[in-house]
C-alpha cells in the first residue's frame, strides 16, 4: 500500500502542471458544455410541455423579445433564439458569439394580462402535495404576482439578454478552474515558507489538505461573489435601457418578492425555510453564503432612477 502511495506521489509530482492544466480545461469544460450546446441540453430540461409535444412561443411574446434585442441594441439578434418555457420568470443559456448562439425561455404566465389570466390559471400549481385553488385569498394573491406588465415582461427578458451577452456563462464556469490553480498555488507556498518541499511525506501530505481546504473556501467565496455582481450588473445594464425599462424592473422585483411571501406562507415550514419574510431566498444550503438578495437587486434600479442616470 505504501509503495503504491509513494508511486503515486512521485507521479503526480513530476506531473503535475500537465495535470493541473488538464484538471482546469476538464472542469471548465464541463461547467460551460451546456452553454456550448443549449439547444441540446439547456432548452431541452426547461421547455415547456403540452399533452406529450412542446409548446410554441406565442406570436405575441416573440414580437416582446425581438422588441427587447433591438432596445438592448443587439447588432445580430440571429444569434438569440426564445422558446417557451416552464416556471414564472425567463430563464436563459448559451454564449452568443459561438456558433449555436443563445436560447431564453419565456413563461407561460407572460402571455397572461390584467383582463386575461388563462396562462396563469389554465396551469395547475402543487404546493405541498395539493392544487393551489386560484379563487382563494392565497391564491388571488399568487395569481397577482404572477401577472407582470410589459415594461416589467422586457426588463426580465433584457436581464437575461445584458447576463449572457457580457459572458455571464464563461465567467461563472472559470471560477472553479481558478479556485483550482490556487489550490496548487497554496500548496507550492505553504511549503516554501515552511521549508517542506523536501520534508516528511506525512507533513507535505498535512500541507496539500490544507490548501484543499483553503481552496474550497476560495471557491465558495469566490463564487457567490461573481454570481452577486454577473446579477447586479446584468440588472443595471437592463434597466439602463430607459426609464420605462428601470421601473419595469422595480415592479418585477416588486412582485416577485409578493410572490415568495404568499408562497411562504401557502408552503408552511418548507415555505419558512425557504423563503425569507422580506420574500428573499435563504441559501440553498450553507456553503452557499448568499443568494443575491432581490431586495438588493431593487434598490439598485431605485438607486439608479433617484440618481437619474438612466
Amino acid at each position: 500500500m505504501a509503495s503504491h502511495f509513494l508511486r503515486y506521489s512521485v507521479f503526480l509530482q513530476k506531473y503535475r502542471t500537465p495535470l493541473l492544466i488538464a484538471s482546469c480545461g476538464g472542469v471548465f469544460a464541463a461547467n460551460i458544455f451546456y452553454h456550448v450546446f443549449p439547444g441540446m441540453s439547456y432548452r431541452q430540461l426547461y421547455q415547456a410541455w403540452h399533452k406529450g409535444e412542446p409548446v410554441a412561443l406565442s406570436e405575441k411574446l416573440d414580437d416582446v423579445f425581438q422588441q427587447v434585442l433591438k432596445d438592448c441594441g443587439i447588432s445580430s439578434p440571429k444569434r438569440f433564439s426564445a422558446f417557451a418555457s416552464f416556471g414564472f420568470h425567463p430563464v436563459g443559456a448559451g454564449i452568443p458569439w459561438l456558433p449555436a448562439g443563445a436560447q431564453i425561455g419565456i413563461p407561460a404566465n407572460f402571455n397572461s394580462t390584467a383582463d386575461d389570466l388563462s396562462g396563469i390559471t389554465d396551469r395547475t400549481v402543487f404546493i405541498n402535495g395539493e392544487t393551489v385553488d386560484w379563487n382563494s385569498e392565497s391564491g388571488r394573491a399568487l395569481k397577482e404576482a404572477l401577472v407582470f406588465s410589459p415594461e416589467a415582461q422586457k426588463f426580465a427578458i433584457a436581464r437575461e439578454v445584458a447576463r449572457l451577452q457580457s459572458g455571464g456563462p464563461v465567467i461563472n464556469a472559470a471560477v472553479v478552474p481558478f479556485c483550482l490553480g490556487g489550490v496548487w498555488v497554496y500548496s507550492v507556498v505553504l511549503k516554501q515558507v515552511f521549508g517542506l518541499h523536501t520534508g516528511p511525506m506525512l507533513l507535505r501530505g498535512a500541507v496539500n489538505v490544507l490548501a484543499l481546504g483553503i481552496g474550497a473556501v476560495s471557491y465558495f467565496l469566490t463564487s457567490d461573489a461573481v454570481s452577486q455582481w454577473i446579477d447586479l450588473s446584468s440588472d443595471r445594464r437592463a434597466a439602463g435601457v430607459s426609464r420605462d425599462y428601470a421601473k419595469g424592473g422595480l415592479e418585477f422585483y416588486d412582485k416577485i418578492l409578493t410572490r415568495n411571501k404568499t408562497l411562504r406562507s401557502l408552503m408552511g415550514q418548507k415555505g419558512e425555510e425557504m423563503y425569507a419574510p422580506s420574500g428573499n431566498i435563504f441559501p440553498a444550503h450553507l456553503l452557499q453564503l448568499k443568494h443575491t438578495p432581490y431586495t438588493s437587486r431593487r434598490e439598485g434600479i431605485l438607486a439608479l432612477l433617484k440618481e437619474e442616470k438612466i
